[in-house]
């Protein structure tokens, strides 16, 4: 068994790309999230990888373009106003049909907000990130072990269905340090061999590929939309995760991801203790989101509680996912501000979680 190493979660989420075959890295740095750019700037060199300092987060984004068209393995990370600034690449590169993994050390907003811990970002990467009809992979970890976890998962998921992967995690989660375990095999980085689709000119003895997202007949973008939305169909169909804990019985079910899922955790397992019938229920994945899971996990409640550092950005997913089926109720903190286990316990008794 591999040994346990005490890691920042963005430096284990930047050793785990590199185990998971990224080859290159384009990013930009903003807090809280360089160390993943500080990382890689030493390790990447090290094993045979490029890692580039774009000169702003368009011309990193669009790095990351060019490098997926190729089939190469990459990636680039951000923070909430620097994902803003990708955006528009993020949306070209999933209307060309290319994989790549995006990191999201979310930090609080709007405008330039504060550096501190935030969730504030779930609508704007769970619905799309950018212009268009199309829809990307969205991982959220809860521990730094996890967010190395996560990296490989988001990889493969997005060259299996050709489009981006983003790891949404906070500054808490990316800052913290926890012991992270990693597999023993060699680094091997990616290449375009088993891609036929990649752009690689005749080293592969094909025809040449042409990467494009644009269709200038009305009839066939439609297709192409189409199509793309019937193989997001297969990844909601096969590739929802999520952990629930207590709910069998639970009378009041707390919904929460990432970091603060840890705290609605330490409220339930405080309510339990006091005899009061609480569950939790935590998504890892975001898109697709769980509710198969959800609504298992919440058969037997009588309401549901979400929990987020945000102004409650995942509330109407909740709703739709049980098809408003039960009463949802929210508590949050935002702006940076972390929710306190005991404040979240009292909002359970407050739903009449009692004994």
């Amino acid at each position: 068994m591999a040994e346990k190493s005490l890691m920042k979660g963005n430096e284990a989420l930047a050793e785990a790309a590199l185990r998971a075959g990224c080859k290159c890295f384009f990013g930009y740095p903003i807090t809280p999230q360089t160390e993943i750019s500080a990382y890689l700037s030493k390790r990447m060199p090290k094993v045979g990888g490029t890692f580039l300092q774009a000169e702003s987060e368009v011309a990193a984004i669009n790095m990351v373009y060019g490098c997926a068209g190729t089939g190469i393995r990459c990636m680039t990370s951000s923070s909430s106003p620097g994902i803003s600034l990708k955006s528009e690449g993020i949306s070209y590169i999933a209307g060309a049909d290319l994989p790549c993994v995006i990191i999201d050390v979310m930090r609080g907003g709007p405008g330039l907000g504060g550096i501190q811990p935030s969730q504030a970002d779930y609508w704007q990467i769970t619905k799309g990130v950018g212009h268009g009809d199309y829809h990307v992979l969205v991982f959220a970890p809860s521990s730094v072990q996890e967010m190395a976890d996560t990296v490989g998962k988001a990889f493969d998921l997005a060259d299996e269905y050709r489009m981006p992967a983003v790891v949404l995690a906070d500054g808490l989660l990316g800052q913290m340090m926890e012991p992270v375990e990693f597999d023993d095999a060699e680094i091997k980085l990616s290449d375009a061999s088993n891609k036929p689709w990649a752009a690689t000119g005749t080293k592969m003895n094909r025809k040449h590929n042409i990467i494009n997202s644009l269709y200038l007949q009305a009839d066939e973008l439609e297709q192409t939309v189409v199509d793309r939305f019937k193989r997001y169909e297969d990844v909601k169909a096969k590739h929802t995760m999520a952990v629930a804990d207590y709910c069998d019985d639970a009378e009041i079910v707390v919904v929460a991801y990432g970091s603060t899922a840890r705290l609605a955790k330490s409220a339930v397992d405080m309510a339990r203790k006091e005899g009061i019938k609480a569950g939790v229920f935590r998504p890892v994945t975001l898109w697709p989101f769980p509710e198969k899971e959800l609504n298992e996990a919440v058969k037997n409640a009588k309401k549901i509680l979400t929990v987020e550092m945000s102004m409650g950005q995942m509330v109407d997913d909740v709703k739709l996912a049980i098809n408003c089926s039960k009463p949802v109720e929210f508590y949050g903190r935002t702006g940076g501000v972390i929710p306190n286990p005991a404040d979240i316990l009292n909002k359970i008794k407050e739903m009449g979680g009692n004994k």
